[in-house]
């Protein structure tokens, strides 16, 4: 895959900054304080919301049926599987439905969803396939680097968030976009080549501060 693996050799840098993350790496030896990851789950239960929206437009822009059909069954499984991750973490942490459903997306929640719709509406369909592959890719690659370091065995709800990630069929819609960005990013030209790979940065750059956000417990001034 030469025009990905260009994309990641560029990327290379943020990969390892996130995978170094002390967010990451908390969640994988069990460290992380709860509040963190409370803020984590609901930001990003916010962000799937957008997200989502994300993959319905990319099924809709789909260039033939097998692509329309994927992205279909990719929003399936965020809204009916990850999202259902989200809501049962909140439900042990005491977080009730309404108040889930009312989160305030942080600002770089809202950075990061409003940059995905932007591509999604303004974007080519390669820059919005490009856009997205940080945020699935992204997501196995941490799964399995913490499953290689071993589960934290005392903190299973961290030891679940790391198993749904590197599940079979996590892996298998990580290496499915992965293997259409390669396509798109072959039969583009220079230009589209350099959009994609804008989009592919600023992604993944995004997800990087998303860790930041819950870290730091990120907040509105005001």
């Amino acid at each position: 895959m030469n025009f990905v693996n260009g994309l990641e050799r560029q990327a290379a840098h943020i990969r390892r900054a996130i995978l170094a993350h002390p967010f990451v790496q908390g969640v994988g030896d069990g460290s992380l304080p709860v509040e963190q990851f409370k803020c984590y789950v609901m930001q990003d239960y916010v962000y799937l919301v957008e997200y989502s929206r994300a993959l319905a437009l990319a099924a809709a822009r789909g260039p033939d049926l097998k692509t329309m059909s994927w992205f279909a069954r990719l929003l399936d499984e965020t809204l009916n599987v990850e999202m259902g991750l989200h809501r049962s973490y909140c439900a042990q942490f005491g977080i009730s439905a309404g108040a889930l459903e009312a989160t305030r997306a942080a600002p770089t929640t809202l950075a990061y969803t409003s940059y995905l719709l932007a591509l999604a509406h303004q974007g080519s369909f390669g820059e919005l396939v490009a856009g997205l592959l940080p945020c699935q890719w992204g997501y196995w690659e941490i799964g399995e680097h913490l499953a290689q370091q071993g589960l934290p065995a005392h903190a299973p709800l961290y030891c679940q968030w790391v198993e749904m990630y590197v599940s079979p069929e996590f892996a298998k819609l990580a290496r499915e976009i992965r293997a259409l960005a390669e396509e798109l990013g072959q039969q583009a030209g220079p230009a589209e080549q350099a959009a994609m790979t804008e989009a592919y940065l600023n992604s993944f750059r995004l997800e990087f501060l998303f860790w930041e956000m819950a870290y730091k417990l990120e907040a509105w001034p005001a």
